[in-house]
């Protein structure tokens, strides 16, 4: 399975272009991952970008990632991936053993967060946001409070990564493709 291939998949199940959104930062934090950890790139991109296919099918906890597995399967999807999707929701009771479920983990929910706290910024942008700036709206529960903040410290933790630096890279991910994402604000890359 190959990115195209993955992209394929996402373009035929998700038209929310805001989730399209998710999926690309988590794909693009995999990726600064896979590449800082000497990991097989292709994968680690395939896997976050696949990672929520199937909410728009499944958008409940007794549906969402289980029953897009056999989507998947159909799909030729490897076992390796669909395991990470398995084991990023805790509620699958799929333990994540391997080092890229433990990055698929740790990357899915801060970079929600991380969207919000640039979209409400004067420069609506990414490229001068750092985790300081994250750190400072962590404390407001309202704020983002789609945004499950035990699970984005237990992510890190779990990763072996200290949050805050979790925070800067995956800002520094999301920033390599601020365009796509729509959140280059009224700045340009440094």
């Amino acid at each position: 399975m190959n990115r195209d291939e993955a992209f394929q998949i996402v373009r035929e199940f998700v038209k929310n272009q805001n989730l399209v959104n998710h999926m690309l930062a988590v794909e693009a934090a995999m990726q600064f991952y896979a590449l800082q950890l000497n990991q097989d790139v292709e994968l680690w991109r395939v896997t976050g970008l696949l990672h929520d296919f199937d909410w728009e099918i499944h958008p409940t906890l007794e549906e969402h990632p289980q029953a897009g597995v056999p989507i998947l399967r159909e799909r030729g999807v490897p076992e390796e991936i669909i395991r990470a999707i398995l084991s990023h929701a805790d509620h699958t009771g799929v333990p994540r053993q391997t080092l890229m479920e433990k990055a698929l983990y740790a990357c899915d929910e801060v970079t929600g967060l991380i969207t919000a706290v640039a979209l409400v910024r004067p420069s609506r942008s990414l490229y001068d946001l750092t985790s300081s700036s994250v750190k400072k709206k962590w404390k407001d529960r309202a704020f983002a409070a789609g945004a499950n903040r035990e699970e984005i410290a237990r992510g890190a933790e779990e990763f072996g990564v200290e949050l805050w630096q979790h925070v800067d890279n995956v800002i520094l991910a999301m920033r390599s493709i601020a365009p796509q994402l729509g959140l280059e604000g009224n700045l340009k890359p440094q």
